[in-house]
């Protein structure tokens, strides 16, 4: 987890070098390329990565220190194909090596899915949090077939606009509306069931969202042609997710016992998250709206808005309150003010975005925009750096101190 963190810091450097050639100048950086490696390194070396531990630990909570052993070639092994991605993707963009840590990526992604899915299935102990991250691991396999048709949009050279936009939005959706979001929902599920929430309504938001993933595809992609009775299903899908939410938020107001297990941190972060999930949703049920979908889509501030709404807003920011809630990390004053610092970054840079975007569709000009955002994204790094630095603590001594009681 702390390498996943320090992981974190290096997409957040990557973020402001980007900031700084569009506020500024660096020539002998090529942007285009830089972005590759940011968001690869960003979905493999940061998210997958802390994912896929928050997991194993699961595992090693429920049926013992061995799983720990078991998974760990394969935590390295996505580890060497985010650092091989880090370092070729700004040199030569889609090329040979980084196609190669491309798909070592994805086939790590495969080994993981199927033994997780074996081993969630021989734990003695069920809950519904199992679905979800079933459903987490499958859909993370299925976002590959996005991966694999853009490679091969890449290297064949018959990139065409419309089915490399489709392809890639394939990829995104099912790995932040699906791997990403339905693993950090098994995480949580698996809290509220530990505190007595009925699993009858838990399991009804996991099929409301289970259903939906698939349709909801369509939403990034409502720019092309599709039959009437497609968009119906689209639309219904917008609308059973946004219902199944507010089922998700009634069950939290009416768990005081779980919200009161919290620190306030971990309830400011829990909260913001929870916050970035409805706008997303609300954004989503939006953009149903044939006009607002163009415009949307055709302004990057506002889809640059979107990723990062939920790639930081609901997914980082989650990971950070389940690990601080669970004492994964050493808890000082110089990690809280951390959290305190990327947390304001990441709503200063919605806001920023948001603005940005609004004022391009009606084709104003914000003096010193940019200047802002790099502003920002230095803050955000900066947030980032105090976290890091606040975990000196011995991490096997703390493994121990926040797992080994329950296996015992």
């Amino acid at each position: 987890m702390r390498i996943a963190f320090i992981n974190l810091f290096i997409v957040a450097l990557l973020g402001v070098t980007m900031r700084y050639k569009i506020a500024y100048s660096l020539p002998f950086i090529d942007q285009k390329k830089f972005l590759n490696a940011h968001s690869h390194f960003a979905f493999v070396g940061w998210i997958t990565q802390a994912l896929m531990v928050l997991l194993v630990v699961y595992l090693v909570k429920q049926g013992g220190i061995l799983f720990l052993k078991k998974y760990k070639w394969l935590l390295i092994a996505n580890l060497i194909s985010a650092y091989g991605m880090l370092f070729s993707f700004p040199f030569e963009g889609y090329g040979l090596y980084s196609i190669i840590f491309s798909t070592l990526a994805i086939f790590v992604s495969y080994v993981f899915a199927i033994m997780f899915w074996r081993d969630l299935n021989r734990l003695p102990e069920k809950n519904i949090s199992h679905s979800w991250f079933k459903a987490a691991v499958l859909f993370n396999a299925i976002s590959s077939i996005g991966a694999f048709t853009l490679a091969g949009m890449m290297a064949t050279k018959t990139v065409h606009q419309n089915w490399y936009l489709q392809a890639l939005y394939f990829f995104l959706h099912f790995q932040y509306n699906g791997w990403f979001f339905f693993a950090c929902m098994g995480l949580l599920t698996d809290k509220l069931c530990r505190f007595g929430i009925s699993p009858k309504s838990l399991k009804t938001i996991f099929w409301i969202f289970a259903i939906t993933c698939v349709p909801a595809y369509i939403l990034s992609v409502l720019w092309v042609k599709i039959p009437v009775w497609v968009y119906v299903i689209v639309v219904i899908a917008a609308i059973a997710q946004v219902a199944g939410w507010l089922l998700m938020l009634r069950i939290f107001y009416k768990a005081t016992d779980f919200i009161k297990s919290f620190s306030v941190t971990v309830k400011w972060l829990f909260m913001v998250s929870a916050l970035a999930v409805s706008l997303k949703l609300l954004l989503q049920l939006g953009s149903t709206i044939p006009v607002l979908s163009h415009l949307a889509y055709g302004f990057r501030p506002i889809v640059i808005a979107y990723l990062h709404l939920v790639l930081l807003g609901v997914i980082t920011l989650f990971i950070m309150g389940y690990i601080v809630a669970d004492n994964y990390v050493v808890l000082n004053k110089k990690m809280y003010a951390g959290i305190f610092i990327f947390t304001a970054g990441i709503i200063l840079n919605e806001m920023i975005l948001t603005i940005q975007g609004i004022a391009d569709l009606y084709y104003i000009a914000i003096p010193f925009i940019n200047e802002m955002l790099l502003a920002i994204s230095i803050i955000m790094l900066l947030g980032i750096f105090l976290f890091n630095i606040s975990q000196r603590k011995d991490s096997r001594e703390l493994f121990h101190s926040s797992v080994h009681p329950i296996i015992r």
